[in-house]
């Protein structure tokens, strides 16, 4: 395979979970858009233009906010209290369990609908022949105790209802997919597959697995398929997968379609990984673009369809589809030192609210997002921008609840965590 020069630009295509963009990528970004248009339809002009209150939290309120979360974790670590379900200014909340001292998280974190149900870490390991492997290490949700565990599982996901989750074995691609019990730790039950795969994904209604096979391992960089990334020579991704699973989760019956990574999606920085997954409806799956921005939507069978018009406008960010699927999560958007993301109708694609955040994570309920944020007053570009903490926050902004401590201020280093939600 010829050598591809890459940049870290492309890392805009996220090509896994947790790929994140550069916080001066998504200023420059922003600063390229037009100052903010108020929307024209279904009241959101109305809200925008409520009172010049809202104005002033976006652009100094933001600090505001987050001084009041720094607050709250000194007092929770004071007081003994951990955090638990204590919002800016705001009393405890019942449907909130938050860690604002743990990060990497040791106990559980949930809010409203959603669990931090697993969270991973990722180390890229030298191979004796030149090669790299990126390696996964998960920490999984006790059920019983509330607690991370670290496990051996190359791969997982965790199944709507935190009942089970699906597992894979190290030395990816495997045979097989364990469905693992989270209150005793113990696999229930094994599923066998002809075809290898290197990743799983539990549909949103939890009935069925979506598994992506591959011919090798797709988090393996080869020295005899090297990259160049920001001028220097390293080993690069091969592009094996051949299709994908979709699994009755009742019955184990296995359905396999061939469809390998198309030429123009194949190369990517971060390794050769291209899983599919499910759309909002559990009907359709997708993969992301690397040829251009976007989507690719396919049926279970395998055939090219039309994007669904409720993803229409969807963006890169995790959260995706609010869970009634009037809303959406949208980009960065902050300049001058704002810290906000958007969210949009999912209908027009235009903008119904602002709020604090960095990236767009996931929904607690219709209401509210989880996402990650920096502090305003140390979020550097290129210095200290990657010192975020997982909050809670309302489609109004004016509610911000820490979730997790702070992230250490580097993009790259070895325990750096990822989290992953499901829903309870």
């Amino acid at each position: 395979m010829a050598k591809a020069e890459i940049s870290d630009a492309v890392g805009i295509f996220p090509y896994h979970e947790g790929t994140e963009l550069k916080f001066d990528q998504l200023t420059q970004r922003a600063s390229e858009e037009s100052d903010p248009q108020v929307p024209s339809s279904d009241g959101t002009k109305e809200r925008e233009q409520r009172s010049p209150r809202r104005k002033r939290y976006i652009t100094a309120g933001i600090v505001a906010a987050v001084v009041a979360v720094v607050a709250v974790v000194v007092t929770s670590a004071m007081d003994g209290t951990g955090g638990q379900g204590r919002s800016a200014g705001e009393p405890d909340t019942p449907d909130v369990t938050a860690r604002p001292d743990q990060s990497p998280p040791r106990d559980l974190i949930a809010a409203g609908n959603i669990v931090l149900s697993a969270y991973y870490t990722t180390k890229d390991v030298a191979q004796p022949n030149g090669d790299t492997i990126r390696t996964y290490n998960w920490w999984l949700l006790n059920a019983n105790t509330e607690r991370y565990e670290k496990t051996d599982w190359a791969w997982l996901s965790v199944a709507p209802g935190m009942q089970t989750a699906a597992v894979l074995e190290r030395d990816l691609p495997v045979n097989r997919i364990g469905l693992l019990s989270l209150t005793t730790g113990k696999v229930k039950r094994w599923i066998e597959v002809d075809q290898n795969v290197g990743g799983v994904q539990f549909s949103p209604d939890g009935k069925q697995l979506l598994a992506t096979t591959y011919g090798h391992n797709p988090d393996r960089m080869f020295m005899d398929a090297p990259q160049v990334v920001n001028g220097k020579e390293q080993p690069g991704p091969k592009a094996s997968r051949t299709g994908f699973y979709v699994i009755d989760v009742a019955s184990g019956e296995a359905d396999f379609t061939k469809r390998p990574a198309e030429k123009s999606l194949m190369l990517m920085p971060g390794g050769g990984r291209k899983d599919f997954r499910w759309s909002h409806d559990s009907k359709l799956l997708w993969e992301y673009r690397t040829d251009k921005p976007g989507r690719i939507y396919y049926q279970v069978n395998g055939s090219k369809t039309e994007v669904p018009k409720a993803e229409t406008h969807l963006a890169y960010a995790e959260a995706g589809l609010s869970p009634d699927g009037t809303l959406m999560a949208g980009s960065f958007v902050g300049r001058k030192g704002q810290i906000v993301s958007e969210v949009l109708d999912s209908r027009t694609g235009e903008r119904a609210a602002l709020v604090p955040g960095q990236q767009l994570l996931a929904w607690a309920d219709d209401k509210r997002l989880v996402a990650w944020s920096c502090d305003p007053e140390q979020c550097d570009p290129g210095r200290t921008e990657f010192r975020n903490q997982l909050i809670l926050v309302s489609l109004d902004g004016e509610k911000v609840t820490p979730l997790s401590g702070f992230r250490k201020a580097k993009l790259y280093y070895d325990g750096r965590w990822t989290p992953v939600f499901t829903t309870r």
